[in-house]
């Protein structure tokens, strides 16, 4: 059987950041082992059962919100139904106010080999404004726990164009991430999205967001610095060091199937991408009486799979190919395009403007 990533979500947090627009909750007690058992029977009843994992991601929510024994309740579930081919890249993400040396230590033990730790700032006054539950120094200790453990591959995320942010404070947060020697860093820019109270609080007038030629700089500033620190950029938001690039995300950025698990999970396997029913206690309960999972499904047609494989292709380095016309002709006279081979990608310049181009593309 033909291999394919692993996805699995845990809607579990300490709070809810006033960004996110994830499927995820602030909730404890009881509803937490529900769902867990419940993902598990979802893994074991699975209709791709037997198809090995080439990647699995667990992700959320907080995955390190639940207890060591829970995440390996899970992956051993994962594993049973999706035998990991070798070398499989098998990864958690982390709040750093979430782990210890021994958790992390029990994740290895049972088979975890990577650790992407949300960090966001290295700041105190934007951890508050981001409602972070984690401190600054956490995160230099959550990095210094993993690698005592045996996470040999760890991922930073940092968020910039953030409120009351200027380019020296961003400045300094890639600094603080690039001294504790990450083999991946991920940093992504601010998006204002519907359902936050971000957003909220932006039609009110109460954020001072940086305007856009500053966070081209600040962009423009993480491009320099990574490439200073041996980081190769290797898609639009994600720098690695060579042969850590995230797989699981590649084959997203490939357009590749991928099957999920759990609350709000979204995967997309033989043409169709599905979103499970998302809050805890609906999808546990429709676990538990054998009832349908999705809450949404669609067939991706081929005009839909072409215009994902130019949109997501053109956020890596590698390029994508799409076929001569006029439009693409105009494109690479702006300079925000070049060929390389018989693909073509964004340039330095043309990755500030990746939706405008898609935008003209399709």
């Amino acid at each position: 059987m033909k291999p394919i990533a692993v996805y699995l979500h845990t809607p579990f947090c300490p709070t809810k950041c006033g960004y996110c627009d994830f499927n995820s909750y602030a909730m404890d007690g009881d509803i937490v082992p529900r769902t867990v058992e419940a993902i598990g029977e979802e893994i074991a009843r699975s209709p791709w059962r037997g198809r090995p994992a080439k990647t699995i991601f667990f992700g959320g929510g907080t995955p390190t919100f639940l207890a060591a024994e829970q995440l390996e309740f899970l992956l051993n579930q994962v594993r049973e139904v999706h035998p990991p081919v070798e070398g499989c890249e098998i990864t958690s993400e982390a709040n750093p106010g979430t782990v210890d040396q021994a958790k992390f230590g029990a994740m290895v033990q049972v088979g975890f080999n990577r650790v992407s730790l949300g960090a966001q700032s290295f700041v105190p006054e934007d951890l508050i404004r981001l409602g972070r539950v984690h401190s600054s120094g956490d995160v230099g200790a959550a990095v210094s726990a993993a690698r005592r453990a045996g996470f040999g591959n760890l991922n930073l995320d940092l968020m910039f164009a953030l409120p009351g942010q200027n380019l020296a404070r961003w400045k300094k947060n890639l600094d603080f991430a690039l001294a504790l020697k990450p083999d991946h860093l991920s940093l992504y820019g601010l998006t204002i999205e519907y359902n936050t109270r971000f957003n909220r609080l932006n039609r009110r007038g109460m954020l001072d967001l940086p305007a856009e030629d500053v966070q081209v700089e600040m962009y423009e500033a993480a491009m320099d610095l990574c490439a200073a620190a041996g980081l190769e950029h290797y898609e639009i938001s994600n720098f690695a060091k060579p042969g850590r690039e995230c797989q699981h995300n590649l084959c997203y950025w490939r357009n590749e199937e991928y099957a999920a698990y759990g609350p709000g999970a979204v995967g997309f396997v033989n043409g169709t991408r599905f979103t499970n029913l998302k809050h805890p206690e609906r999808y546990s309960e429709a676990v538990e009486n054998q009832q349908p999972l999705w809450c949404e499904s669609e067939q991706v047609t081929p005009e839909i799979v072409q215009i994902e494989r130019v949109m997501m292709g053109l956020r890596l380095e590698e390029g994508v190919g799409i076929p001569e016309s006029d439009t693409l002709a105009s494109l690479l006279a702006t300079g925000w395009m070049e060929r390389v081979g018989e693909k073509v990608r964004l340039t330095r310049t043309g990755k500030s403007f990746h939706s405008e181009i898609v935008a003209r593309l399709i």
